[in-house]
């Protein structure tokens, strides 16, 4: 049965690396979750059996087991069928979350059954719940922030706390082992498990709101450690694995999502945006701005060739994926080639657009990356930008003293025709004017994204 059970791990495993290869294409991310769902689903029912296999069944302990998995799937379901598009971000958080207070749990009650561990024990056990504990309130409070229920603090007491208590976690094992601390390992797990919910609390209260992906990413990759920690306190093949798969994956999408906004991981963690190299802070430009009317780009749309749709997160607040999709579909039919052009952090989770979309079955095919078109741009008549902001900002390629100078962002510019649909003139999550809106070739439509495209639409069919 040891034999069989290893051989469900193995198979487990590849489950997970197939889902995670698939879904790194559109086409196939929906069939890549549902194998790698097949390859927990597996782990846990080997699992199962290969614990009771061979001895006296405990009905209580079984009871629990299936309780715990119906109820956990239940409320799970219940979640993701209410959760809206522009709140999958904090579902995220939440499960997160769960994780993290799984390899909490997991720390304090080893902690109970094994009274003696040794040094590497030790070691593991409390890093794991350090770890987890962090993950766990963190999650929440970055959860809490992407609902707006919590505000960004930022103090010189919490820097110097955060760094004290990294302190007290590196040297409480050290003190321990040698003797310089009391021998209750319950008491002082009791007490790292505290500090270590502090610590994710003050971990995240700093960052603001709009870097709060990369934040949810850098937590689910802590949670991975925390469980593959775990696995190799418990001897689980499959605990390890899976925490390293997420661990690896966590790491790699937050140094990606840095990348696209050409910020260190250690300025997003700090809750600041690039310092400005000395040049005229605060002085912003008088921009000219000008606006246009729905039958004035319905007009455009008419004799245009080639049109690009640059969605952002003002389309999924507006929740007007369908209406683009109408008007897509609109435009087909007069023999009009469109595009969606994807920036990597659009939206509030890297490929948020993408699932927004599929939602009102836009083709993958159509879906364009942003490096993969940015030279083409200029080949486009019009670029219809919805709920977009720093993303087509001239600023990260022109002004040096710009805090988002050196983002690589969506060269919309270089179309014949821009127009950007805003529902008024705040900026972005970057706090950064938005160029583009003095450019000669660019018009504002200030309107709901829902009333913009409606009314573009409407107009359009009269033409």
């Amino acid at each position: 049965m040891e034999a069989l059970v290893h051989i469900s791990y193995l198979i487990a495993m590849l489950g997970f690396v197939v889902g995670l290869k698939f879904l790194a294409s559109p086409s196939r991310a929906k069939t890549g979750n549902l194998i790698a769902a097949g390859g927990m689903a597996l782990a846990v029912v080997a699992t199962i059996v290969g614990q009771f296999y061979g001895v006296e069944i405990s009905i209580l302990k079984l009871s629990l087991i299936i309780l715990g998995i119906t109820a956990g799937y239940l409320v799970g379901k219940k979640m993701s069928d209410k959760v809206e598009m522009t709140e999958m971000p904090q579902l995220i958080s939440f499960f997160n979350a769960m994780g993290g207070g799984v390899a909490m749990i997991l720390g304090v009650l080893e902690a109970r059954i094994d009274q003696s561990p040794s040094s590497a024990s030790l070691i593991l056990l409390w890093s794991g719940l350090i770890i987890g504990a962090a993950s766990f309130s963190g999650s929440i409070v970055a959860y809490r922030k992407l609902s707006g229920k919590q505000k960004d603090k930022k103090a010189l007491w919490i820097m110097w706390l955060s760094r004290l208590l990294l302190v007290v976690f590196i040297a409480t094992p050290i003190l321990y082992i040698y003797n310089f601390l009391p021998s209750e390992l319950e008491i002082i797990t009791l007490i790292l498990l505290v500090l270590g919910l502090i610590y994710g609390i003050i971990f995240v209260l700093p960052i603001g709101g709009a870097d709060m992906p990369v934040v949810i990413s850098l937590l689910n990759s802590l949670t991975g450690v925390a469980t593959a920690l775990a696995g190799i306190l418990y001897d689980s093949s499959i605990m390890i694995a899976g925490g390293i798969f997420v661990g690896a994956a966590g790491v790699l999408l937050t140094l990606l999502m840095c990348q696209a906004m050409n910020r260190s991981l250690f300025a997003v963690i700090g809750g600041k945006f690039k310092s400005t190299k000395g040049g005229p802070v605060g002085v912003e430009e008088e921009i000219e701005i000008k606006t246009t009317s729905f039958g004035e780009v319905a007009t455009k749309l008419a004799f245009a060739n080639k049109v690009a749709i640059i969605p952002g997160y003002g389309l999924a607040v507006a929740q007007a994926q369908h209406l683009c999709k109408q008007l897509q579909s609109l435009l087909e039919s007069k023999d009009t080639e469109v595009h969606y052009i994807i920036h990597p952090v659009a939206g509030r989770m890297p490929g948020h657009m993408n699932v927004l979309l599929a939602e009102a079955d836009v083709h993958y095919d159509i879906l364009k990356e942003m490096d993969s078109v940015n030279d083409d741009m200029s080949s486009y008549d019009i670029a219809i930008v919805i709920g977009a902001n720093d993303v087509v900002n001239p600023a990260a390629e022109t002004d040096e003293y710009s805090p988002i100078y050196g983002m690589p962002i969506i060269r919309a510019y270089n179309c014949r025709d821009v127009v950007v649909i805003k529902r008024g003139m705040a900026k972005g999550y970057a706090g950064v004017e938005n160029k583009l809106f003095g450019y000669e070739n660019c018009q504002l439509l200030f309107a709901d994204a829902k009333d913009a495209l409606t009314g573009i639409t409407n107009q359009l069919k009269l033409l």
